[in-house]
């Protein structure tokens, strides 16, 4: 049960009510008044709207008080759709989910023009009109599309520059061209920030969790979910704990600092240091034209199923992650973190042990709470899955984000 809040404190009362039904399951309207302080009155036309609008149901199922059965209240999965499209270290995913988070379809992609990780938008916008058109979905019903990619996003203006900086011809705003060619609302989103709300909606976890998650994929990069939204910070840029210098005289990095921890512990920061052991590369088989995401997965496997060598690489990996793991606990004082993102797929296990381990050691409230630890249920697709569930956010449940533009709750 969410603990109690004034409508004051909390994201707005429609928001709030949608939050407590989605993480609580069947729920009460006597319980809503209980758990969010507002009156009878308030919760009976809150939820007299959003059944209308078709966001939540009366399940059926009553229960007994010895006065008047209690009707339980669920959310509806069926009213809206959300899409998300995710431009990874080599492929583009596109998901849709439902509202509650499950996946009614999926398709992938490989790059156009190889492994630049910059598609093209009209490939974007191909693989998204497939997709919806495979699934054929009621008109009308959904919601929107979220654009993940590499930070930083510009979510005012709609400009995600990684996917964008060397296009000729490339428009103004990524927002503006997708919703020109989708006729839907679109949004950007950094990859921890989607992967963040996604493993918090689909998970169910309640807004009274302080939860983190971190993102392992070209970089390292976390997202924060306090009292059930999203943590944005001034640009919607927080969270780069990858740009976090780790050693003052290591080498230079791209964002201009030196020896940030992406140098060290991402897939790529690992396959590099494979490439110095000729031994191992030989013995793995690996290939200079395999991409980085295929090597490093060898190198996760090999080391899964015992190799010395490359366990070796992956430890000191799975050793700074949980470096960064404990600032980002120690920052925020999380006490739910997930790991998501195509570079925990294969090993994921074996940093989940590493940062567990660490954190029951060193976190600094450890003596009064301890930090849970999970790996996302499907690592590769978490950032996908959560861009639908951040324009679904946004959608039924407006205060926790961006505004999503003919939302399902105005139709």
């Amino acid at each position: 049960m969410a603990r109690r809040e004034t409508l004051q404190s909390g994201p707005g009362s429609r928001a709030l009510v949608v939050d407590i039904v989605r993480s609580s399951g069947p729920i009460s309207r006597v319980e809503l008044v209980e758990a969010t302080g507002l009156t009878q009155p308030a919760i009976s036309n809150i939820v007299r709207g959003l059944i209308t609008d078709g966001v939540i149901r009366e399940t059926g199922a009553t229960v007994a008080t010895g006065a008047k059965p209690r009707v339980l209240l669920a959310i509806n999965s069926s009213v809206a759709y959300g899409v998300g499209l995710h431009v990874g270290m080599d492929a583009v995913t596109c998901a849709v989910t439902n509202t509650r988070g499950g996946i009614v379809g999926r398709q992938l992609a490989g790059l156009e023009g190889g492994t630049s990780r910059e598609p093209p938008i009209s490939q974007l916008a191909e693989l998204c009109h497939r997709t919806i058109d495979m699934l054929g979905l009621p008109a009308g019903s959904i919601a929107g599309v979220t654009v993940a990619g590499r930070g930083p996003a510009d979510v005012q203006h709609g400009l995600l520059p990684s996917l964008q900086a060397s296009q000729p011809g490339s428009p103004a705003s990524l927002r503006t061209e997708l919703e020109q060619r989708l006729s839907l609302p679109v949004l950007v989103a950094a990859n921890a920030d989607a992967a963040a709300v996604g493993e918090f909606w689909v998970r169910q976890v309640s807004r009274e969790r302080t939860f983190g998650c971190l993102y392992l994929g070209t970089e390292l990069s976390a997202g924060l979910v306090l009292d059930g939204a999203l943590f944005r910070g001034a640009s919607s840029n927080a969270g780069q704990i990858g740009h976090v210098p780790m050693s003052p005289d290591g080498p230079p990095c791209p964002c201009g600092n030196r020896g940030c921890v992406n140098l060290y512990v991402t897939p790529a920061a690992v396959v590099n240091q494979a490439w110095g052991d000729s031994e191992l590369v030989a013995r793995m088989g690996l290939r200079p034209d395999e991409t980085t995401a295929r090597t490093f997965d060898i190198l996760a496997r090999a080391a899964i199923l015992g190799d010395r060598e490359a366990r070796a690489l992956l430890d000191v990996s799975a050793v700074g992650l949980a470096d960064s793991a404990l600032t980002l606990v120690n920052l925020w004082d999380i006490d739910t973190l997930v790991l998501a993102g195509p570079g925990f797929a294969v090993a994921g296990s074996l940093y989940v042990q590493e940062i567990r381990r660490r954190l029951a050691a060193s976190a600094f409230a450890r003596s009064i709470h301890a930090v849970r630890v999970d790996l996302s249920n499907n690592p590769r697709d978490s950032v996908a899955i959560g861009g639908a569930a951040l324009v679904l956010q946004g959608s039924v449940a407006p205060g926790h984000g961006p505004l999503v533009a003919q939302s399902v709750h105005s139709r």
